[in-house]
């Protein structure tokens, strides 16, 4: 997600480069056709481009709206991943003690203890960040166009790195092989986790009220994955998003043919006052074509890379980066030294992965 508003401006012409590249060429080549070639047939009545227009946007209004919306739950369902993954800390933390335990045991032993809660806690964000990422058929923003620059710049690490290097960094050989098992590989660790936790409860290093409410944090991971999962299997309904690229590539090419004789007629009725503006005032035509059909353009592209806010699009939700940060923040909650934590994911041209 863009960190820079001005950076975010000229990113979006560059963006959208190929396009205007493009509006420019079509635009200009309507005119010459027109006002050199002598081609004056070649003319739509303005009013019914303007109205399919209209239609147009309101069509990308109500796209760009859905598409905001989805993002907007994708980053409040993170967001109490991030609260929920602190209060776990801060549980593990303060109520793994040898306050009711059949056995006593070591500090070290039961910081051990916590430690693993912790840990297991990491390998959840890290199963759940995974497949998040995982391509969908209709994921298809990071195959078009300059679209694929941004992708290969970024490097995400759930496309180039194997989750089991990752799992294995704060789960033993044996927990890695059981989560690598199952298909739903976020789940498996949240069952991990309630094993020890019971686990923890019968040998009496967890009150029994503690361990409720433990729990009742897991039962909110499980909510969230959920409602996490949800967005990522549920797309952006297709007939929508299909007719939206449709219909604002038909406005598009049907546009030139509607203002270029438009600026034309105002040329004649200058030539009566200022004969030197009206004699080029067609030409105008061209930056205002291209200027309107950027903008519609625009606005669809942005609906589109909108759709699916775990895709990994510069406009997407930052859970690579926001996981980094609450392992950070756990880690430190549980007083880890300081060379141990990891460092946060670099922030690549403004973005945050």
């Amino acid at each position: 997600m863009y960190t820079k508003k001005k950076y975010s401006k000229w990113t979006m012409l560059r963006w959208t480069r190929n396009e205007t590249r493009f509006f420019i060429i079509f635009t200009a080549i309507v005119t010459v056709l027109y006002e050199v070639v002598g081609l004056q047939w070649l003319q739509l009545p303005w009013t019914p481009i303007a109205l399919i227009g209209t239609a147009v946007a309101f069509l990308i209004g109500f796209q760009n709206n859905a598409a905001y919306g989805r993002i907007w739950e994708a980053r409040i369902i993170w967001g109490g991943i991030v609260n929920n993954s602190r209060t776990w800390a801060m549980m593990a933390r303060d109520m793994v003690t040898n306050e009711h335990a059949k056995v006593p045991r070591t500090e070290e032993a039961l910081q051990a203890e916590r430690t693993k809660l912790v840990y297991k806690n990491i390998a959840w964000l890290t199963a759940l960040r995974y497949a998040m990422r995982q391509n969908k058929p209709w994921e298809t923003v990071a195959n078009r166009g300059t679209n694929k620059e941004w992708f290969d710049a970024f490097k995400l690490p759930e496309l180039n790195v194997p989750i089991e290097e990752e799992l294995s960094k704060v789960l033993p050989e044996e927990d890695v092989a059981y989560i690598m098992s199952k298909k739903n590989k976020q789940n498996a660790v949240l069952t991990l986790m309630s094993k020890q936790l019971r686990e923890l409860k019968e040998a009496g290093y967890i009150w029994e009220f503690s361990f409720l409410e433990m729990e009742n944090v897991l039962k909110e991971f499980f909510s969230l994955q959920g409602k996490s999962e949800r967005i990522k299997n549920f797309p952006y309904p297709r007939q929508y998003a299909t007719l939206s690229y449709d219909f604002v590539n038909m406005f598009i090419l049907l546009l030139p043919f509607g203002i270029v004789p438009e600026f034309h007629k105002i040329g004649i009725n200058l030539s009566e006052n200022f004969p030197l503006i009206g004699e080029y005032f067609v030409w105008l035509s061209i930056p205002f074509g291209v200027i309107v059909s950027w903008i519609f353009n625009t606005m669809q592209r942005i609906g589109t890379v909108g759709e699916n806010p775990f895709e990994g699009s510069p406009n997407d939700v930052p859970i690579t980066t926001m996981a980094r940060g609450i392992e950070i923040d756990i880690r430190e909650m549980i007083d880890e030294l300081e060379e141990t934590i990891p460092e946060p994911y670099p922030v690549i041209r403004d973005v945050q992965m």
